[in-house]
Parts: C-alpha cells; structure tokens; sequence
C-alpha cells in the first residue's frame, strides 16, 4: 500500500477532514489522523488497520483497551497508543455528558417549561428550534431569529440548516407573542406549513410548532393546524 503522501491530494485523510469534514472519514483514516507519522515501511493507513484488525469489536473496542494491548500491534507504539486511548477517553466523556444533557420531550407542556420564562417575558418576537433525535431527546437549540416572524424571515434553510448539521431527526419550532396571548395567527399557520413541506423534503419532521405567551402556551399540532 502506498504511503499517505503518494496518495491524491483529495484521499488523504488531513485533505479529506480539511475539505469534507469528519464525516467523510472512514474509522480507519480517522485512526490514521491520531497515528500522524507512519513507520519505514508502513503508512499510517496500515497502522490503523493493524489497531483495527486486533480489536474484537473495531473501533468500539478501544474504549477497553489498555496500552499494552495496542503496543502489541506492529508498529504501535507507546506514545501512538496513550494517544489513540486518549481520543476515545474524550469521546466517551462526551458521550456521558451529552447523555446527561439532554431533555427527553414528552409533550408540548415540557417545550413550554423550558421557554416559558424566557420567552413569555420577551417584548420581541423570537424563532427557536429544538433539535431532536430518534428518542426525542433535545440535541440542540437554536435561536432562529428574533425582532419578527414572517415568511421571509422563517427561510426554511435557515431554520433546518442547523438540524441538517447537528444530524437530528427533527424538530420542534418555538416562538413566543410578545402581546401574551399564545393562540396562532394566519400568518403561523401558514409558515408552519411551510416548514412542514420543507422538512418532508429534507426528510427531518417538524413534531409541533410551540406557541408561547405570558403563563400559556399553545400547540399547533394539537389544535390539527399541522
């Protein structure tokens, strides 16, 4: 196999994670990035195929493995081990904490506990939405817009650019009336419309859209407006 630096600028893992992201990275060029340099005779790809190979469930493995593990694959070794254990510390770390982190949503009366007292007390109108996964747990939150909700404001791309991201599933839009009363008006269930035909495209479903006002608050999904 050639060495990292034979290869096309464009499959090269540094290239490929500058230009792409992580995400176009397979488990074995993302092990090569931590590996750096390779050996005389072997590339970083071989070395990360070599730590691969040895463990019994791939890449999962190295959240149990030890250095003395590593260190008896060919040409590992201590410094590339502490390192290669080090990135999977961090990535169960913050895996534990993400964990954590997140709000399960159940119903509209959690989204509105959660805004309630921010955006009941807000003299302008703001776009929030939460980011979900495959269990409805919250992954983010992202404020869309504020000082006025229309259809030119609520651009679809950039409303779902941050779910598109952040990978979620789908989402729940939030905004508040500043003049207290939470039921929707045309103008809401119109956007909301538009949102739910550019989330079907995208494949992300938007699950309610959340009114809040001063002490209430309203779903558009229970009143069948979505």
């Amino acid at each position: 196999m050639p060495m990292i630096r034979e290869l096309p600028a464009a499959e090269r893992p540094r290239e490929k994670m500058l230009g792409q992201g992580g995400k176009s990275l397979s488990n074995t060029e993302l092990l090569a990035l931590l590996i750096g340099s390779g050996t005389r005779d072997d590339s970083a790809i071989v070395l990360a195929s070599r730590v691969l190979a040895a463990m019994e469930n791939g890449l999962h493995s190295l959240l149990s493995a030890s250095p003395e593990e590593l260190i008896l694959v060919k040409g590992i070794g201590e410094a590339t081990a502490c390192r290669l254990l080090a990135a999977a510390e961090i990535g169960m770390r913050i895996s534990a904490a993400d964990a954590s982190a997140r709000t399960h949503i159940g119903c509209p009366a959690d989204v509105a506990a959660m805004y309630m007292a921010e955006l009941g007390a807000e003299k302008q109108e703001c776009l929030i939405t939460l980011l979900l996964n495959a269990r409805n747990e919250v992954i983010g939150k992202e404020l869309i817009t504020r000082g006025g909700i229309s259809s030119s404001i609520a651009d679809p791309r950039d409303v779902f650019r941050p779910a598109v991201k952040r990978g979620a599933g789908s989402i729940i839009l939030v905004h508040n009336h500043p003049s207290g009363n939470p039921e929707p008006s045309e103008s809401d269930v119109m956007i909301t419309k538009r949102l739910c035909e550019a989330g079907a495209l995208l494949g992300i479903e938007v699950i309610d859209h959340i009114i809040i006002g001063k002490g209430r608050h309203t779903s558009m999904k229970n009143k069948k407006l979505m």
